[in-house]
């Protein structure tokens, strides 16, 4: 095939060195090598000998260049005249992402192919780890050094031999000498960790595949689900340390226990992309060929890389925003081998690289640099803090000491190692404790970043975005989206496999994509991560919202829930009550919700925690405050009479300490690393988490949601501290699963035990893991009484904690997320005087909860509310089924938060046919406020409607009677602790014409739109 290297889209290249020693390769099939098409390129010898422990290390000349574009895929060899010489030290990169068709001309290097960090298998499991006392505590007390490697560490008494700082003992004595101090007296042994980096330069053999633009997973090419076909370049990489031993050369017990009948079995999951089976499960041999005829039985395998960009192959298909910014995704496939077990996957060691360009109409000698300004960082879990940072500053983070709050936010740990040689089988003696701590200062002179050195951390992943400035305008007119630059989007398509971290420096230069398993032992042949995502996104190729495309990617790669239901709006029972709810106080509730339907149509009531005697005992009730016989199953009932969705609140993957399940199964219970049960780290309680890798966990969990639903009769389940199932902690059941892996198998059997039609509200739920599985998803931590979190508590808190202003934040950062991953549930609106908010925080909070259009739940004693503030719900009742646009997301100055929510509102027309056939009309003809919301409902948004763009603006567009044209709602908010003068430009507020939003809803031409920032296009502005 011949080279892409004209195409100006986005382009991926390995360009690999040429080695003047080098051996020509063998063609592929027969043919000559030179510009011919390759069903693969064979790029390292496979003959044995043992200066080299059976790999040739040396690249054949001549060099070749592998390229991969939305337009096809190449690999084709370079003459020496034409080989581009190996990058410097201070260059060197194995692959680069770029287009010379960006305006902005960004683009990414990575110095790697990939990293890998093992551990000793046997040093992943409990036996092992489980100590009584920190390393700290015994260094301390000892006053010696006793993890540090047979060199000395140079720092410790020990290691320096006295005062003086002069050494008394040899490296090999001091070695001796450690080891058997720690042996006497009982000390914890070091965790020996290894970091193995794979270059070019590792490449065995490069399989090109390209692909038919049909959307069909059985076509040739590969097919990711969301993504749709692909072309794509396979990598073999050769054997070295952790993937250089087979499954018979297993030295120890790989820790993977047998799977028990527990009743039930999980209904099988879709397929996520037809990628073949990795060639160590390969029957018939296939695998070996294309690694050379010469070695017939292949015992030692390394890792596979795939690297795919969706096609388009049809040249003359008018070209769009989304063809113009077309992602790279790639993944890694691990072999199998017991005797290791994986921290982490270094996917990406990424560098973005800026380009000066002339500004048009201004001296050739004036340049422009699009800066990083700002990153969008996402939390772990539902209360995790999300949004936007400007760069520079520090990320919020939680005020509460880790104890208190560690479990909340750790998302993928990054352990970190020694680098080991290529292909030895010799441990280091080195330990490095997980943290959340980042550095404060600028990364830029840091050798590795990681989560311990990172000054930007995100879990699944972050945006870097440009907006020209790191300052408000002088008059005070706020900074939005559309008017910046280009924009970076890294992370991945989904965390089923692992937790995926993004981590950058502080000049948002520097960045690094890792998948963390942790500890996971290497002895299943699927061992792989999810898919990584990386996409530039120029600000000609978007409007609003730079994560659009990958967080449609995402959602259809997971087959999310979103609105399948429809819209909820409803009460709880957590703020007022808490604990203290009976059936009598439910039920007057509930009666209230009925009187009030005429007004505000609720659709549910959530009985949430309190009704059960301690968590885990969930048959167990209160007595006294329920029916004795069929308790629940009556105050269902009653809900339900009274025209509403009974719900109730769960958690059922966490048990009280007092707790009967906690005293009879010990063994369902994490543990941590050293032996103890694992902190769930709850500032309310303290409490347990069950061990979703253990099939009797499981098997209580199916029962307790099958009771729920098809015995208590409840339609709605609000399932919460889900984080619990995977807690970090070697102390499992099974070692050979990563977290992740738990939790989405803990999933499978909660929806299997519920059913399809029962709708589930995460909370306290890692997000990634969870679409495709939530209805709808808690976005933001506890709303509170007050607007910040009130003392004891530390009223300075950006993380988890209770208050009004942590629950507006989340909502408005996570607003890209709804209506596209689930139906977002920013917790309940307070209307009551028993909280401290004053008029204008609760029509705040309404206003907000209205335009971003999640879930809409009070939390009152109904009775108590007066009738002022029960107006400003009936204000957003009906809900739209839209979500406004927050347009100073990723530019926001104000800790995350965004200022300015946008709606396009325009005409639709529906006949009165259509209205009749649908809707009952009362005897004065008027259409109940219920009725009308339906009627907006399949008006203005369709569930599952094919003919609607899902990268249209139609998500946010309000379809309102014929006649009434097209305006625009916006919304602005002062956020901050003085009153200051804010305001838009009037780019914010100009709607676009009806007929741009026929049907398919985006503006035509504003694909192909000139206009700068704040100029007048054809069709709006951009």
């Amino acid at each position: 095939m011949s080279s892409l290297s004209n195409y100006a889209g986005w382009i991926f290249r390995l360009n690999l060195p040429t080695s003047s020693s080098a051996a020509s390769p063998p063609a592929a099939d027969g043919e000559d090598c030179d510009n011919a098409n390759l069903e693969g390129v064979q790029l390292l010898s496979q003959n044995k000998s043992e200066e080299s422990n059976g790999i040739n290390d040396h690249i054949p000349s001549p060099s070749y260049l592998a390229e991969l574009c939305p337009q096809g895929v190449s690999v084709t060899t370079l003459d020496q005249s034409e080989a581009t010489q190996p990058p410097s030290p201070s260059q060197n990169w194995s692959w680069s992402f770029s287009s010379q068709s960006c305006p902005s001309k960004w683009n990414v290097t990575s110095s790697k192919l990939l990293s890998v960090t093992y551990r000793p298998a046997h040093e992943a499991h409990p036996s092992y780890t489980n100590i009584s006392r920190s390393r700290e505590y015994w260094n301390k007390s000892v006053g010696s050094c006793v993890t540090c490697c047979d060199a000395g560490c140079g720092k410790c008494s020990s290691c320096l031999g006295g005062s003086d700082g002069g050494s008394s003992q040899s490296p090999k004595r001091r070695g001796k000498w450690s080891s058997m101090k720690r042996t006497m007296s009982g000390a914890p042994k070091p965790i020996h960790r290894v970091k193995v980096d794979y270059t070019v330069e590792d490449i065995m053999h490069i399989e090109p595949v390209s692909a038919a633009n049909t959307g069909d997973e059985e076509a040739d090419g590969v097919w990711i689900r969301g993504v749709g076909n692909c072309h794509a370049l396979r990598i073999y990489l050769r054997p070295k340390f952790g993937s250089c031993s087979d499954e018979s050369q297993s030295i120890i017990d790989s820790g993977a226990k047998p799977n028990k009948d527990i009743g039930f079995e999980l209904s099988d999951m879709d397929k996520w992309d037809n990628l073949q089976s990795p060639p160590w499960n390969s029957k018939d041999g296939d695998a070996e060929k294309k690694l050379g005829e010469d070695q017939k039985e292949v015992k030692h395998w390394g890792p596979i890389l795939t690297f795919a960009i969706p096609c388009q192959d049809d040249e003359s298909k008018e070209s769009t925003a989304k063809d113009k910014c077309q992602p790279l995704l790639w993944k890694v496939h691990h072999p199998p081998n017991p005797n290791v077990a994986l921290d982490s996957f270094l996917l990406m060691e990424g560098a973005l690289n800026l380009h000066m360009q002339n500004l048009q109409g201004k001296a050739s000698s004036s340049f422009d640099y699009d800066v990083p300004t700002n990153v969008y960082v996402n939390g772990y879990q539902s209360w995790s803090f999300a949004g936007s940072v400007v760069q520079g500053e520090p990320q919020p983070g939680s005020a509460m000491p880790d104890v208190l709050s560690g479990a909340f936010n750790r998302g993928g740990v990054v352990l970190s190692g020694d680098h080991a040689s290529c292909d030895g089988d010799s441990w280091s003696d080195n330990f490095e404790t997980a943290t959340n701590t980042r550095n404060t200062n600028s990364m830029d002179d840091v050798e590795e970043l990681n989560a311990t050195t990172a000054f930007y951390k995100s879990d699944m992943f972050a945006c870097i975005s440009s907006n020209g400035t790191t300052s408000q305008h002088d008059d005070g007119r706020i900074l939005l989206d559309e008017e910046g630059g280009p924009a970076l989007i890294t992370g991945f398509l989904s965390q089923r496999k692992q937790y995926g971290v993004v981590c950058m420096d502080k000049g948002l230069r520097h960045f690094n994509l890792f998948a963390c398993h942790e500890g996971q032992v290497a002895t299943r042949n699927d061992i792989s991560s999810d898919w990584a995502y990386l996409q530039i996104v120029d600000s000609s190729c978007y409007d609003e919202e730079a994560m659009v495309y990958y967080i449609h990617a995402c959602g259809d790669h997971n087959d999310a829930r979103a609105m399948e239901k429809g819209l909820t709006y409803g009460w709880c029972s957590w703020y007022h009550y808490y604990e203290n709810i009976d059936h009598d106080s439910l039920s007057k509730n509930a009666h209230v919700l009925n009187k009030s339907k005429s007004k505000i149509g609720f659709n549910l009531c959530l009985v949430d925690d309190g009704y059960m005697t301690s968590w885990g005992d969930w048959t167990s009730l209160k007595p006294g405050k329920f029916v004795k016989e069929g308790g629940m199953r009556v105050l269902a009932d009653a809900i339900r009479s009274k025209g509403m969705q009974p719900g109730v609140w769960l958690a059922p993957f966490a048990c009280d300490k007092n707790s009967k399940l906690a005293k009879d199964h010990p063994d369902w219970i994490i543990r941590n690393d050293s032996g103890r049960y694992a902190n769930s780290a709850n500032c309310g309680k303290f409490f347990y988490g069950l061990d979703a890798t253990n099939p009797e966990v499981r098997k209580h969990v199916y029962d307790t949601i099958h009771r729920a639903v098809h015995e208590w009769g409840f339609d709605v389940l609000k399932l919460d501290f889900l984080y619990a199932s995977c807690l970090a902690g070697n102390g499992k059941y099974d070692n050979t699963m990563s977290r992740a892996e738990a939790f989405y198998l803990g999933l499978r059997t909660i929806r299997e035990a519920a059913g399809d039609e029962t709708f589930i509200i995460g909370c306290g739920c890692p997000l990634g893991t969870a679409i495709g599985w939530a209805d709808g998803m808690r976005v933001s931590c506890d709303t509170g009484p007050t607007w910040l979190p009130e003392f004891p508590l530390p009223h300075w808190d950006n993380g988890t904690l209770p208050s009004l202003r942590g629950m507006l934040r989340n909502t408005l950062s996570r607003s890209v997320l709804g209506h596209r991953w689930w139906h977002n549930d920013p917790d309940c609106v307070l209307l009551g005087n028993t909280t401290k908010h004053t008029d204008n925080e609760v029509i705040s909070a309404a206003s907000v909860v209205g335009m971003t259009g999640g879930m809409f739940l009070l939390s009152d004693d109904m009775e108590k509310v007066s009738d002022a503030r029960l107006s400003v719900a009936r204000k957003i009742f009906p809900l739209t089924g839209v979500t406004a646009v927050p347009l100073d997301l990723h530019s926001t100055m104000n800790g995350g938060m965004p200022s300015v929510l946008r709606l396009w509102c325009t005409e639709k027309s529906i006949s009165t046919d259509e209205v009749n056939d649908n809707f009952e009309v009362d005897v004065s003809g008027k259409v109940l406020r219920e009725q009308a919301s339906k009627l907006q409902t399949e008006v203005g948004w369709s569930p599952r409607n094919n003919s609607i763009d899902p990268y249209s603006r139609e998500r946010s567009c309000f379809f309102v009677a014929p006649g009434l044209g097209s305006w625009t709602v916006a919304s602005l908010s002062n956020w901050m602790s003085h009153s200051t003068t804010m305001s838009v430009s009037f780019a914010a507020l100009v709607a676009h014409s009806i007929q741009d939003f026929a049907a398919t809803g985006a503006p035509k031409d504003s694909i192909s739109s000139n206009a700068g920032p704040g100029e007048k296009s054809e069709n709006g502005y951009h």
